[in-house]
C-alpha cells in the first residue's frame, strides 16, 4: 500500500470525515426535493450498451445533486471550520468554489473534486522536501511541544537519510527525559546512526555544541538535534531553546541550517499558536505534521499553509519507518476529502 493510500485509509476510519460530510451536505438536501419536479441540470440516465445488455449490467444510478446556493455554502463553511481549517481559510475556499457556479446543481463527487482542487492550490507552494546543503555538518534543530512526535520523527528522518547514503549524527538534547534518549538510541541502532547523549539533567546547549564538534570531526553530512518537548507557557524551557540556538551559533553562525517544528495533527487549532511562538524563538524553517492517522481534522494543515506559508517537509500517519513521507499537496488534498487516486 502506498503512503497516501495508507493516509486515505486511516483518515476514513475517523467518525468526523470531511468526505462523509460532503456526501451529507449534498444528499440530505437532495432527498428533500420533490422527485416529481423537473431536474434540468441533472445528468440524463445512461442507456446500457450492447455488452452491458448481454451481461445484464444495469446502468449506475445517477448521483444525487443539489443546487449550490447560500444555504449549501454555509453548511460547507461550517463543516470546514469543524475540520480545523480555520474561519478565514474556510471562507476563502468556499468563495472560490462558489465563483461562477451559483445555481448549478452539483454532486458530492463534483464538490469533493472542487474542494480538493482548492486545497491543492493552497498547499502546492509549501510542499517542499527538506533542503540539503553542501555545508557539513548541516545542523537540523527539531523543536515542538510535549508529545508531538519529535523523537520518532528524528529517528525516521535519520533512517531515511542514512538509507540515501548520508552520514548522520543524532544529539539527544532532551536531557531531562530518559525515555526520549532511550527511544532515540533504539532508532539509532536500527539505522546505524550514532546517538550522542549526556547525563540526565545536563545542559542541552552544551551537548549540542559537543555534537557539532564531533559531527564536524567525523565529516558527517547531517547533525539532527532533539530538544525537550516544551510548552509555550513554560518560559524557562523556551529560554533554554533560545540558549541552544545561541550556543551552536558560536560554532557556526549560520546554524541551525534547518529548524523543524513537529506538530501533532490532533491538537487542531492549537498548532497555529505553536507556530507563532516557535517562529519567534527559533526561526522555524519548515514543518512536519504527525499523527494524521489519529484525526480526520487534517484541515489544520491547510490553515497553516494558508496563514504562514512555511514549507511542509513531511507528514506522518503512524509509528513505522514508512509512516513518514514527503508531503504531496495533490495526494493529501484528495485523501483529505475522500477521493481515490
Amino acid at each position: 500500500m502506498s503512503f497516501f493510500s495508507k493516509l486515505r485509509d486511516r483518515l476514513t476510519r475517523s467518525s468526523s470525515k470531511i468526505g462523509a460530510g460532503l456526501d451529507e451536505i449534498v444528499s440530505d438536501a437532495a432527498v428533500e426535493e420533490n422527485p416529481a419536479q423537473p431536474q434540468p441540470l441533472a445528468e440524463p440516465e445512461a442507456r446500457p450498451g450492447v455488452l452491458g445488455r448481454i451481461l445484464g449490467r444495469a446502468p449506475a444510478p445517477a448521483e444525487p445533486r443539489r443546487e449550490l446556493d447560500d444555504a449549501m455554502l454555509e453548511e460547507l463553511e461550517e463543516m470546514l471550520i469543524q475540520a480545523d481549517m480555520g474561519v478565514e481559510t474556510a471562507l476563502r475556499v468556499t468563495a472560490n468554489i462558489a465563483e461562477g457556479r451559483m445555481g448549478r446543481r452539483i454532486s458530492a463527487t463534483e464538490l469533493k473534486e472542487l474542494l480538493a482542487q482548492e486545497i491543492a492550490r493552497i498547499m502546492t507552494p509549501v510542499a517542499k522536501p527538506l533542503p540539503l546543503y553542501p555545508k557539513r555538518p548541516q545542523v537540523v534543530l527539531v523543536v515542538g511541544v510535549n508529545g508531538s512526535g519529535k523523537t520518532t520523527t528524528i529517528g525516521k528522518l535519520a533512517s531515511q537519510f542514512k538509507a540515501a547514503g548520508k552520514q548522520v549524527v543524532i544529539a539527544a538534547g532532551d536531557t531531562f527525559r530518559a525515555a526520549a534518549v532511550e527511544q532515540l538510541q533504539v532508532w539509532g541502532q536500527r539505522a546505524g546512526v550514532p546517538v550522542m547523549t549526556a547525563p540526565e539533567g545536563s545542559d542541552p546547549a552544551s551537548l549540542a555544541f559537543d555534537a557539532m564538534v564531533r559531527a564536524e570531526a567525523e565529516g558527517a553530512d547531517l547533525l539532527m538535534i532533539d530538544t525537550a518537548g516544551r510548552l509555550q507557557n513554560r518560559q524557562d524551557l523556551m529560554e533554554e531553546l533560545a540558549k541552544i540556538v545561541r550556543v551552536i551559533r558560536k560554532k557556526d553562525p549560520d546554524a541551525p541550517h534547518n529548524t523543524l517544528l513537529v506538530l501533532d495533527a490532533t491538537t487542531g487549532q492549537n498548532a497555529l499558536s505553536q507556530v507563532e511562538t516557535f517562529q519567534k524563538l527559533a526561526d522555524v524553517s519548515g514543518l512536519v505534521m504527525t499523527k494524521l492517522d489519529g484525526t480526520a481534522r487534517g484541515g489544520v494543515l491547510v490553515a497553516l499553509a494558508d496563514r504562514f506559508g512555511l514549507p511542509i517537509h513531511a507528514i506522518g500517519v503512524g509509528e513505522q519507518i514508512d509512516d513518514l513521507d514527503a508531503f504531496d499537496a495533490r495526494e493529501f488534498a484528495r485523501a483529505l476529502v475522500g477521493l481515490g487516486d
